[in-house]
Formats: structure tokens, sequence, C-alpha cells
């Protein structure tokens, strides 16, 4: 008998966050699931680990194909505890992350919790694939996404992704989205990020604020470009950072030595 396909899923909003129930409600048909997420949310946390408090997982319910569990840790401590005492018998056939409150298009895939998961489950060899709505509105409206998230979910599940790589996935929030598109990381950074303050008892602090600057809004093969379009942004993602044609125009810089 064939093995039904186990998922791991994760997310950065926090276990009881909407986006990663409507992930399992459409990942379930395919697979049986496991999840293993933070007990509230841990946006922003890329891949940081948790290395001065003990870490937690509770068991929040268990069910046929479905078991949840939460921890104090990270995006990336959960999914490290779940592959390390959730899955010693068999390791999951694939990691789904989010669906993210928000975007995590272009650069933001270095500053994401929900990506952090992502590039967690690649290092160690499986398949991985972030999801992220443009939308941070905790009533957002995930479902125009569902037969485009079940389509790619079939695909990886079936084929599998290449050793290193990762999906960042970017759904644009509309009701009419087109369709897939394979696209590159767009180009760009954030902008006047802090807002300084005065405290009323003299001293200054700052609120992380600030815009997205596009510094290629023209491009058409971007990711912010397919959004823009109505298109789910499909950015395939190499965990090896490695600039290999910078790698050879340096040989000529006589830095290395006999």
């Amino acid at each position: 008998m064939t093995q039904r396909p186990l998922i791991l899923i994760s997310n950065d909003d926090g276990f009881s966050a909407p986006g990663i129930a409507f992930l399992i409600d459409v990942l379930r048909p395919l697979a049986d699931l496991v999840v293993c997420a933070p007990d509230t949310g841990r946006s922003g946390m890329s891949a940081a680990i948790t290395v001065t408090v003990p870490l937690r997982m509770r068991l929040v319910s268990e069910e046929p194909g479905l078991t949840i569990y939460k921890t104090n840790g990270t995006p990336v401590d959960c999914v490290k505890l779940a592959l390390n005492h959730l899955f010693k018998d068999r390791k999951p056939d694939a990691v789904f992350s989010g669906i993210n409150h928000g975007t995590n298009a272009s650069v933001a895939i270095h500053y994401s919790g929900t990506l952090g998961a992502v590039i967690e489950a690649c290092i160690n060899d499986i398949p991985a694939v972030g999801l992220s709505l443009d939308d941070h509105d905790w009533q957002a409206n995930f479902e125009p996404s569902r037969p485009w998230i079940r389509l790619l979910a079939e695909q990886v599940l079936a084929k599998g992704l290449p050793r290193g790589c990762c999906l960042n996935v970017n759904i644009p929030c509309t009701p009419d989205l087109k369709g897939l598109r394979l696209c590159r990381q767009a180009r760009g950074r954030w902008v006047e990020e802090f807002d300084e303050r005065k405290h009323p008892r003299g001293d200054h602090y700052f609120w992380l604020t600030g815009n997205f600057c596009n510094d290629e809004p023209e491009a058409a093969d971007t990711d912010m470009r397919a959004m823009k379009e109505g298109f789910v942004a499909v950015v395939p993602s190499n965990i090896d950072m490695t600039d290999y044609a910078l790698m050879i125009k340096m040989q000529d810089w006589g830095l290395e030595r006999p």
C-alpha cells in the first residue's frame, strides 16, 4: 500500500493565525499534516534560533491526519524541534510555511520568519514552500488562492525540488487571481525605516516603519510585477548564496597566493 504523503506546516504568525488555518484546510486532502508553529506571532525572525531560554513544545490537538503543536520558539526553532522530535521515524515529504499575513516578496525573504522556516527545511534537504498574502488584515480573504496553492502543492509532492532550492510564493490581494507565474526576486530595499519619537521623560525611542522602494518597477519578470498584474508570484530560491560569476572575476585580483 502506498503511504499517504506527510507534510510539516509552520509559520511566523502563530499556530492560531487564520493564514495557517487556511493552509491546513487546503493541504489536508493531499497529505497527513503535522503542524509545529509558534505560540504567538514571531514575524521578522528570519533565521533566528533560541539559545538563551529553554524551548517548550505543547500538543494543541490531535485527530486522524492532523496533529498540531505550539512552541515558545521562533519559526526556525519550530522546524528544528519538529524534525528532531516529531519525525524520528519518517522524514516529512515537504514543509509548507504560512500563509503569512503580509507579503514576503523581493528582499523580504531575508527578514521573514515564514521563509526562515522554509530555509531551515531546505537546509535539511526537504522540499519547502513559503506562502504569503499581500494583506495584513486578520480577516484577509485567502480563498481565491486555494486552487493555485493546491496545484503547486500537488506538483511539489509529485516532483520534489532540487537540493538546496525552495520556493517563495507571494499572493496578491485580489479576488481575481490570473494564475501562477514563475519569476525572479525584484531588486529593492526599505527606506525611511524608523519613526523617531520623544519620550515624555526626555528620552528618544524608535518604531520600525518605512516604505518599500522597488528599484525596477518596469521590469516584467519580477515577483513585484507578477503580483501587480494579478498573478501568484513563484520565485525559486537557492540557499547557496555564492556568487559564482563574481568568484570567477575575482580570480584576476591576485588575492590567492601560492
